[in-house]
C-alpha cells in the first residue's frame, strides 16, 4: 500500500513540474521575465539538478538587467555545488553580457581546466558553450573529456555536430564515422545524417577516401564498406556500389537483398547493365531455392527490354532473343501468381514490340482465366487485352473486357481507367455527345491524370463541335487517331491530309500536326518528328497540344539524342512558360535532375 502510495504521489509530483515548466517557458517566451525567473527559480529549488532551469533563471534575471543579482546566485551556487563546470559558462556569459570580455574569458578557461573525469558534467559543460554559440570552446571541452577519460570515441556526435556547424565537413565526417562505427545497426541514420550535411562538391569524395582509409585500418568493420557502397550510390558509380554489395554479401552470407536493391536503384536510373549484373548475381550465386530468384528473373528481363527498347536503336534480332528469354521463363516457372507480373509484361513486350498481337491476345487470355491470380493483375490484363483487341479492329470484344473491369472497380482508379478507355471507343466511332457526356463526369476522377485527360478531350471535343459547324472533320480526326492505336499508319496520314486538304484553317489545324509528329515518332522518324512538334509549339503556343509537344521534344532530345542542355531548356521553358499544364511539375523535375540536383 505504501509502495502504491509513493508511486501515485510521484506521478503527481512529476505531472505539476511539468506544469509549472510549460507555464515559465510561456513567459519567458512572452517575455514576461519577472514571473518567468519566479517560476524557474522554485522548478530549480525542487530538483536541485536540473540546471537548465537555473540557466533560465539567470537568463531571466540578465534580460531584466539585474546583473548583480544574477551574479549574487552563480556565485551562490557555484559555492554549493563548484564540480558544475557549466556555472563557470553561465558566469562568463553574465559577465560578457556586462562588456568585461577578459573577465569572461578567465570564467571560461576556468571551467574547461577544471574538468573533472565525469561523462555527465563534460556533456553538461559542452552543451552550455554549444548554447552560447561558442563552438571551438565547446570542442576544446569535449576533446579535453576524451583525453580525460582515455576514449576518442565518447563525445564524437557531439564533436561531429560542432564541426558540422562550423562548416567544417572533414572533421564532421570524421567523427560520424567514428560514431557509426560504435553503432553498426544505426548506419541508416547516419546515411541520413550524411546526405544533409554534405552539401558542398566534394564532400563525398572527401567521406569517400576517409572511407578507403577506414577499410584498411579496420577490414573487420561492416560500417564502412556499407557507407561506401551508399557513396558510391549518391554519385550514381553504380557498378562500383554493386561491387561493395556483392562483397557485403558474400561477407555476411546474405540473402542477396543488399545486392537486389542497388540493382533496382541502377534500373530506375537508366545504368541497365549495372542492374542487370546485380540480378544476375542474385540468380547464379543464390540459387533457385532464394525466396528472391523470381524476382530477380523477372527483374533482369525488364532491365533487357528497357535497355533495348528505351530508344529505338534495336533489330529484330534483339526483340526475338529477349522473346525466347521470356518464353524460357514462363517454361521454367509457369503461369502462376508468382510469375502473374511477368507474364502481363511479356504479352505487353508482344504487343508493343513485336506487333504480334495474336500471341499477346493469348497469353492474356490465358493469365486472366487463372483463378489464383491477384485480381488487380487480372484487372491490369483485361484492360490491356482490350487494347490490344481495339488495335486488331475487335471493338465489340475491347469494349465488353473495359465493361466488366469497368463493373468490378466502380470506385476504384481501375474503374475510372476502364470508363474513360470506353468513352474514347466512342469518340473513335463518332459518338461525341455521348463521349463527351462520359468525360464530364471523368472530370471529377480521383486519379489527376484522367481527370487531365477527360477535361482535354470534353474541351477538345467542344471546340470542334460548335453549332456552325460540322462533325466531320472531328470524325476523320478521330478514326486517324484510331488507325494510329490500330498502326495503320498510312490510312492516318492519309485522312489526316484529307482533312487540311477539305477543310484549310479549321481548328484541328495544330492537332493534326501533333497527330503526324506521334505518328512520325512511332515510324522511328525523328527528325520528322522534332520538327512537327517544335511547329505546334512554336505557331500554336494557346492551343491545348503547345506544352504536350513541348515536353515530347524535350525527351526527344534528352533521351533519344542526348542532349542534356537543350532538353533542360525545353523543360524549364513547359514550367515557366506553361505553368498550369500537367506536364509542369514532371518537367520541373527532370530539368532539376538534368541539372545535377539530388532528387528523392
Amino acid at each position: 500500500m505504501r509502495k502504491l502510495v509513493f508511486v501515485f504521489s510521484f506521478l503527481a509530483s512529476m505531472n505539476l513540474l511539468s506544469q509549472d515548466s510549460r507555464l515559465a517557458n510561456q513567459y519567458y517566451q512572452s517575455g514576461e521575465y519577472e514571473q518567468a525567473a519566479s517560476v524557474y527559480k522554485a522548478l530549480f529549488d525542487k530538483t536541485q539538478n536540473a540546471y537548465f532551469y537555473f540557466t533560465r533563471y539567470i537568463d531571466c534575471m540578465i534580460a531584466m538587467d539585474d546583473y548583480e543579482g544574477a551574479e549574487r546566485e552563480i556565485n551562490k551556487q557555484i559555492k554549493k555545488d563548484p564540480k558544475q563546470m557549466q556555472l563557470y559558462v553561465t558566469y562568463g556569459n553574465l559577465l560578457e553580457r556586462q562588456y568585461l570580455p577578459d573577465q569572461a574569458d578567465e570564467q571560461y578557461r576556468k571551467a574547461i581546466d577544471n574538468i573533472p573525469p565525469d561523462v555527465s558534467v563534460i556533456n553538461n559543460l559542452g552543451n552550455a558553450f554549444t548554447r552560447l554559440t561558442k563552438y571551438d570552446m565547446a570542442i576544446e571541452a569535449f576533446r579535453k573529456g576524451q583525453a580525460l577519460l582515455s576514449n576518442d570515441y565518447l563525445f564524437s556526435y557531439n564533436l561531429a555536430d560542432l564541426y558540422r556547424r562550423k562548416g567544417d565537413s572533414k572533421r564532421m565526417i570524421e567523427y560520424y564515422l567514428k560514431v557509426a562505427a560504435q553503432n553498426p545497426t544505426q548506419v541508416e541514420q547516419y546515411k541520413t545524417q550524411f546526405q544533409r550535411n554534405l552539401s558542398n562538391e566534394g564532400d563525398l569524395d572527401e567521406l569517400r577516401r576517409q572511407l578507403y582509409d577506414k577499410i584498411q585500418s579496420e577490414p573487420e568493420n561492416q560500417v564502412y564498406p556499407e557507407l561506401l557502397e551508399w557513396v558510391f550510390i549518391e554519385k550514381k558509380e553504380y557498378n562500383k556500389a554493386l561491387r561493395q554489395a556483392r562483397s557485403l554479401d558474400r561477407k555476411l552470407n546474405e540473402t542477396g537483398e543488399r545486392v537486389m536493391k542497388v540493382g533496382d536503384i541502377a534500373y530506375v536510373d537508366g545504368d541497365y547493365d549495372t542492374a542487370i549484373r546485380a540480378y544476375e548475381y542474385v540468380i547464379k550465386d543464390k540459387g533457385l531455392n532464394n525466396s528472391l530468384y523470381v524476382d530477380a528473373k523477372r527483374a533482369i528481363l525488364k532491365s533487357k527490354r528497357n535497355k533495348i527498347t528505351r530508344t529505338f536503336n534495336y533489330s529484330s534480332t534483339d526483340l526475338d532473343t529477349l522473346e525466347i528469354e521470356y518464353e524460357k521463363f514462363i517454361d521454367e516457372f509457369g503461369i502462376n501468381p508468382r510469375t502473374e507480373h511477368l507474364v502481363k509484361e511479356y504479352a505487353d513486350f508482344l504487343a508493343i514490340y513485336k506487333n504480334d498481337l495474336d500471341k499477346a491476345i493469348r497469353v492474356l487470355k490465358n493469365l486472366v482465366e487463372l483463378a489464383s491470380i491477384n485480381k488487380y493483375v487480372k484487372a491490369n490484363s483485361k484492360i490491356a487485352l482490350a487494347d490490344y483487341y481495339l488495335m486488331k479492329g475487335e471493338i465489340w470484344e475491347a469494349t465488353l473486357l473495359y465493361s466488366q473491369v469497368e463493373k468490378d472497380f466502380k470506385e476504384d482508379y481501375l474503374g475510372e481507367v476502364s470508363r474513360f478507355r470506353n468513352a474514347k471507343l466512342s469518340y473513335y466511332a463518332g459518338k461525341f455527345e455521348w463521349a463527351q457526356a462520359q468525360f464530364d463526369i471523368l472530370k471529377a476522377a480521383t486519379s489527376r491524370l484522367i481527370s487531365n485527360d477527360a477535361i482535354d478531350l470534353s474541351v477538345f471535343i467542344m471546340d470542334n463541335m460548335g453549332l456552325d459547324t460540322t462533325d466531320v472533320p472531328l470524325k476523320m480526326f478521330s478514326t486517324a487517331e484510331l488507325y494510329t492505336v490500330q498502326n495503320k499508319y498510312d490510312e492516318a496520314f492519309a485522312i489526316l491530309d484529307s482533312i487540311s486538304i477539305m477543310f484549310p484553317k479549321h481548328s484541328l489545324e495544330d492537332d493534326i500536326l501533333y497527330q503526324k509528329a506521334n505518328l512520325h515518332y512511332k515510324l522511328k522518324d525523328i527528325e520528322s518528328a522534332k520538327v512537327l512538334y517544335k511547329k505546334v509549339y512554336e505557331d500554336f503556343p494557346e492551343e491545348i497540344r503547345a506544352d504536350n509537344s513541348l515536353m515530347k521534344l524535350a525527351e526527344i532530345l534528352e533521351i533519344h539524342e542526348d542532349k542534356p542542355e537543350e532538353a533542360m531548356g525545353l523543360y524549364e521553358k513547359l514550367f515557366i512558360e506553361f505553368s498550369s499544364s500537367t506536364f509542369a511539375v514532371e518537367a520541373r523535375k527532370r530539368y532539376r535532375i538534368l541539372r545535377g540536383d539530388n532528387i528523392q
